[in-house]
C-alpha cells in the first residue's frame, strides 16, 4: 500500500523513524479528503489550494504536499524540504516541495515502477478517448482485476492521480491520455510506461494551440513512439494519419476499420437508433455477430479498439464479446427525457467537427422530427469557420429544425440556410440561456433533439433546463 514513508522517501525529504501511515487517497481537492487522505496543494490562476490545507486536514488528510509557507491552526511549515518550525513532523505533516506538480508526476512514476507485472493500456487521439477507455474496461474487466481513469483524469494531474490508485491485486489499467499541447502525451507515456497504444482518429481538435493538423498528428504519435518492442500499437486503419504511425514505433501493430485490409474489421453495420448497433466482426477466419449498446455507427470502431485490446490480451471471443455487449457505464452521448415525451441526445461534454458530424449521423438513424442544437467548437484555429459551415451543410441535410447557439454556431445556422433550408426551421441564439425558451416553445411530441456543442458553449445548462421541464 501506499505509505507516507515511501512518499518521503520518495520525495528526498526528511522523514522520522517509527510508524508508516498507509495513504489511503491522493486527493487534489480538500472536500474530497478523507482519514488517510495526501492532499496536493496546487497554486492554480483563481484558486490556491495551499489556502485549504487546514481543511484537508480537518477532513482526515494525513499529508499535504506543499510549495510555500501555510498556516496550519499552531503549526506554521518553513522553507525547509520536510521540516516544521519546532522539530521534527508531527501528524498530520506538511511536505514542503519546489513544485508539487512535480513532485505527484515522480510518485506516480515510482509508485507505477512496484508494480512492472501490471500491464497499461494508453489510449489517445483527438476523439472517442473516453468511450473507448470505458468499452475497453469493461471487455478487459470480465477476465482481469481492471484499473480505468475516472472522469476526464487523462492530463499530467489526473492521470498520475490514477496511476496513484494502482494496489498489488490489479493487473490491468486502462489510462485516457489527453493533450493541450506536444510533448504531453511523452510526458504520460513517461510516467506510465504502457505497452498497448490505442489511437482513435487524428481531427481538427487543438488546432489553435498546434497550428496544423499534421501537428496534431505528430502530438498524437507521442504514445506509440514511446511503446517497447515487445508493445503493440493498435491503429485506425481508416484514418491514414494514424495509420501512418506505424512507421514510427517499435512495437507491433495491429490495425481495425472498416477495411477488409485491416487486421480486425467490420462490416454489415446496421444502427437501431437508441438500440445500439449491430455489425459482423472479422478477425483472421473469425466471423462474429455483434450488438453494442451504444449509439451511432460511429461507435463501431469504438467496439473494434476495445476488442483488439482483448485479442492482444488473449481474452476468448466469449470474453470479448460478453465485455462490448454488457457496457453499462454512463458515456458521454446519453439519451435523457425531455418535454412533451421528447428524447433529448445529451452530447454537451465537448464537441469537434468530427463528433458533431457522428452526431449528427446518429440523428439520421433516429424516427420522429429530429431537432439539431448546435454550439460552438472552440480551439479550431484557422479551420474555426470552414468547419463550423460543413456542420451546418451536414444539420441541413439530417435536421428538420436547427437552432444554433453562440458566436460560431451563427456558421453552423448560415450555411444550412445557404444549403437550402428553410428559413423558418432556422433559430439562432446566443447563448444557451437564450435558446433554452426558444427550444421548449418550439419541442413537440416525440421530437429527437440532439444538444451537441463545446463545453465552453455550456449547453449543458440547457439539457438541465429542458430535463426539469
Amino acid at each position: 500500500m501506499l505509505t507516507t514513508a515511501f512518499i518521503l522517501e520518495t520525495l528526498a525529504a526528511y522523514h522520522p523513524s517509527g510508524d508508516e501511515p498507509l495513504i489511503s487517497t491522493v486527493v487534489i481537492d480538500s472536500r474530497e479528503a478523507e482519514a488517510g487522505s495526501l492532499f496536493v496543494a496546487f497554486a492554480g490562476d483563481n484558486v490556491d489550494g495551499h489556502d485549504f490545507v487546514a481543511d484537508a486536514f480537518r477532513r482526515g488528510a494525513v499529508m499535504a504536499l506543499i510549495e510555500r509557507e501555510v498556516q496550519v491552526d499552531e503549526l506554521t511549515v518553513d522553507a525547509r524540504v520536510g521540516t516544521t518550525l519546532g522539530g521534527p513532523m508531527p501528524s498530520p505533516m506538511c511536505v514542503l516541495v519546489e513544485n508539487t506538480m512535480s513532485a505527484l508526476q515522480t510518485l506516480a512514476r515510482a509508485w507505477r515502477q512496484r508494480f512492472r507485472d501490471i500491464r497499461i493500456i494508453g489510449i489517445t487521439g483527438s476523439v472517442g478517448k473516453t468511450t473507448t477507455k470505458e468499452m475497453t474496461h469493461a471487455v478487459l474487466a470480465r477476465r482481469f482485476r481492471t484499473l480505468k481513469s475516472e472522469g476526464n483524469y487523462n492530463n499530467e494531474i489526473g492521470m498520475p492521480l490514477t496511476l496513484l490508485r494502482l494496489r498489488p491485486w490489479h493487473e490491468r489499467v486502462v489510462l485516457e491520455m489527453g493533450m493541450y499541447t506536444s510533448g504531453e502525451i511523452s510526458l504520460l507515456c513517461d510516467i506510465a510506461e504502457p505497452q498497448i497504444g490505442v489511437v482513435t482518429l487524428v481531427g481538427a481538435v487543438h488546432m489553435e494551440r498546434l497550428g496544423s493538423i499534421e501537428a496534431i498528428a505528430r502530438a498524437k504519435r507521442e504514445l506509440v513512439e514511446a511503446l517497447p518492442a515487445d508493445g503493440v500499437a493498435i491503429l485506425n486503419h481508416d484514418d491514414e494519419r494514424v495509420l501512418a504511425m506505424a512507421f514510427y514505433t517499435n512495437a507491433r501493430v495491429v490495425s481495425y476499420g472498416l477495411d477488409p485490409q485491416a487486421d480486425l474489421w467490420a462490416d454489415r453495420i446496421e444502427s437501431r437508433g437508441l438500440e445500439g448497433i449491430y455489425f459482423s466482426l472479422h478477425y483472421e477466419d473469425i466471423e462474429l455477430n455483434v450488438h453494442v449498446p451504444l449509439l451511432g455507427r460511429h461507435s463501431v470502431h469504438t467496439a473494434l479498439r476495445a476488442a483488439a485490446v482483448g485479442i492482444v490480451e488473449g481474452m476468448t471471443w466469449d470474453e470479448i464479446v460478453a465485455g462490448l455487449q454488457g457496457l453499462t457505464s454512463q458515456l458521454r452521448l446519453v439519451a435523457v427525457s425531455g418535454p412533451n415525451n421528447a428524447i433529448i441526445l445529451d452530447d454537451t461534454y465537448n464537441s469537434s467537427p468530427e463528433s458533431a458530424m457522428a452526431a449528427l449521423n446518429l440523428l439520421a438513424d433516429l424516427d420522429g422530427r429530429r431537432v439539431a442544437v448546435l454550439g460552438d467548437m472552440l480551439e479550431l484555429g484557422p479551420v474555426e469557420e470552414r468547419s463550423h459551415r460543413l456542420v451546418g451543410r451536414r444539420a441541413r441535410a439530417v435536421a428538420d429544425v436547427l437552432v444554433a447557439v453562440g458566436p460560431l454556431g451563427y456558421f453552423i445556422g448560415e450555411e444550412a440556410l445557404a444549403a437550402g433550408m428553410p428559413t423558418e426551421d432556422v433559430h439562432f441564439a446566443a447563448d444557451a440561456e437564450m435558446a433554452t425558451p426558444m427550444l421548449k416553445s418550439l419541442v413537440t411530441a416525440d421530437d429527437v433533439v440532439l444538444i451537441k456543442g463545446s463545453r465552453g458553449a455550456r449547453l449543458d445548462r440547457l439539457v438541465t433546463a429542458l430535463e426539469r421541464d
